[in-house]
């Protein structure tokens, strides 16, 4: 397995593991378990960065600007409500 197919994993694994604390976070029923949801996820979301920038860094993560049209397409769709 090669080094970038190993991060694409991590990120994969870190972003899933984010979905699941922040649900957590939203269903818990107590205060302590809520805040115990909370610090893994911003734990999670910092490793997600780190992983993230480390791929940028290799080019193993490219993204694309968007068109300005696309950009105020999406905002004025969001804006009147659609």
């Amino acid at each position: 397995m090669q080094d970038r197919e190993i991060m694409e994993n991590q990120l994969l694994l870190v972003k899933g593991a984010c979905d699941l604390y922040m649900h957590g976070a939203i269903e818990s029923t107590t205060a302590e378990v809520h805040t115990a949801f909370k610090d893994a996820l911003n734990e999670s979301l910092n490793l997600q960065n780190k992983i993230y920038n480390l791929m940028v860094e290799h080019g193993w993560y490219t993204v694309e600007m968007a068109e300005q049209e696309k950009i105020d397409q999406a905002k004025n769709k969001f804006e009147s409500g659609c």
